[in-house]
């Protein structure tokens, strides 16, 4: 049951027009007595910096802006808490961080109290490469205890979510829309299992659509949760490194996966180490970095070379040579399959084709071809 406070301070946060930097400093001119701030009229309202008639009449007026009521029978419908900036159960490290949201709507079986958490973000286009090492990243760190949090996008954040997940570990998806709200739609079961091993986090009410203005938000929140942020695959202008700008700017770590140099998926990875941060190839130099090495890596790779191994000599002829050709991690055309492998363009159609139905290998949208593991 949200006290006055909870429903003063649900209400401020979600009003339109109001920003998380209006709402701290409105706040702290009120002395975070978010009632009072609620009952002050326009002039009073208009005398904080930044504060003009529009947000002071949003303010004033906010029973034309946000239904308390309907949002409060959401809560209990969706089964989704509201926890305030002041509640015991607000992550502790993201009220560090110079604009925090003032609640967050929260579902899942976590407790966000004390949990160590380590951001993992990267491209929604990732390929098969940049999937498997963030799952495998996350597994190993939600192995060694930190619980993985993500934006709950499809290809990197998804892996990551589902890494954690696989490995018995802890999870954390924050959205960049309302609570109630799945996006994108195809991970629905990923949704579903996040609320029985981990958590879902919001700071938008029910019914808001994500879009340019929630996802940079979204982000924020992200690096704010953690005392670390890892960049598997990234454009340039990727959204991830929105994410690793915000870390830096509130003193995280910054962490990023070197990928192909011929692949634009990876050179915002290239660019974040050029600019400093920290080059990483597994999960242990994270750990070894925030000290925190644990064991088991050692294990996992040698089962990983082990499989390699196993499929490598069950191929053989033109089969076995374009297996081998993808083997550099490569995103290559049929034509340039054929040709590095010395095979009649037909032979190689035919090789991909058995490699897809083995599921060792995968032709992309774009009509490139990429080795699975």
């Amino acid at each position: 049951m949200l006290s006055s406070e909870g429903k003063a301070l649900m209400i401020l946060n979600g009003l339109p027009h109001v920003g998380p930097i209006t709402l701290n400093r409105l706040l702290h001119v009120f002395d975070d007595d978010a009632v009072r701030l609620m009952q002050s009229d326009e002039k009073a309202l208009m005398k904080v910096e930044g504060v003009g008639p529009k947000i002071a009449g949003t303010l004033s007026g906010w029973r034309k802006h946000f239904d308390l009521k309907r949002e409060l029978a959401l809560l209990e419908k969706h089964q989704v808490g509201f926890v305030t900036w002041k509640d015991e159960e607000y992550p502790s490290v993201l009220k560090q961080i110079p604009d925090p949201p003032i609640g967050l709507y929260q579902s899942g079986s976590l407790s966000l109290k004390e949990v160590r958490c380590i951001g993992i973000v990267g491209t929604r286009k990732a390929t098969l490469y940049g999937q498997k090492q963030a799952g495998r990243i996350a597994a190993r760190l939600a192995q060694a205890g930190y619980c993985i949090v993500s934006g709950m996008a499809r290809g990197v954040d998804a892996s990551a979510h589902q890494g954690a997940l696989d490995a018995g570990g802890a999870t954390v998806g924050v959205l960049g829309c309302g609570p109630d709200i799945v996006y994108p739609p195809e991970n629905a079961d990923l949704y579903g299992s996040m609320r029985n091993g981990g958590a879902m986090v919001s700071e938008f009410p029910f019914g808001r659509r994500a879009d340019r203005q929630t996802f940079p938000m979204r982000n924020r929140v992200v690096a704010g949760m953690c005392e670390a942020v890892v960049v598997v695959e990234s454009a340039k202008s990727g959204g991830s490194m929105i994410t690793a700008r915000f870390a830096g700017e509130q003193g995280r770590q910054v962490f990023a996966l070197p990928g192909r140099v011929d692949q634009s998926s990876s050179a915002g990875c290239h660019q974040l180490i050029r600019d400093g941060a920290t080059l990483v190839t597994c999960a242990e130099d994270i750990l070894d970095e925030l000290g925190a090495v644990g064991q088991g890596m050692i294990d996992l790779q040698m089962e990983v070379e082990g499989e390699k191994l196993k499929v490598s000599k069950e191929l053989s002829g033109p089969e076995g040579r374009v297996y081998a050709i993808l083997d550099a991690g490569e995103l290559l055309l049929l034509e340039e399959v054929a040709g590095r492998a010395e095979v009649p363009v037909q032979e190689a159609a035919s090789s991909l084709m058995m490699l897809e139905l083995k599921r060792l290998v995968v032709k992309r949208a774009d009509g490139r071809f990429e080795r699975r593991g």
